[in-house]
């Protein structure tokens, strides 16, 4: 298993969208407002400290301009040795 599997999908998740939102250089705070979320929402997303809804990743993904799969793709959010 990789460093990266073996960590909750809840804390790979969060990296993944912080990697994404520095990318496109946005605060936590523009990130909530795109999403409709709270700011200490993002925060707690991005420490994997809650576990997103499928409604909340939805709006997390079209703030950043990104699709569901590629979100989950591109940022190594998948664990490649799943059985």
């Amino acid at each position: 298993m990789t460093e990266n599997s073996e960590q909750p999908i809840r804390q790979r998740f969060g990296k993944a969208i912080r990697r994404r939102r520095r990318e496109l250089d946005i605060s936590q705070e523009e990130l909530a407002e795109l999403a409709e979320l709270h700011r200490t929402y993002i925060s707690d997303v991005e420490r994997g400290e809650v576990n997103p809804s499928l409604d909340n990743i939805e709006k997390l993904a079209a703030a950043l301009n990104i699709t569901i799969s590629d979100l989950f793709i591109q940022y190594g959010i998948e664990v490649e040795d799943v059985i």
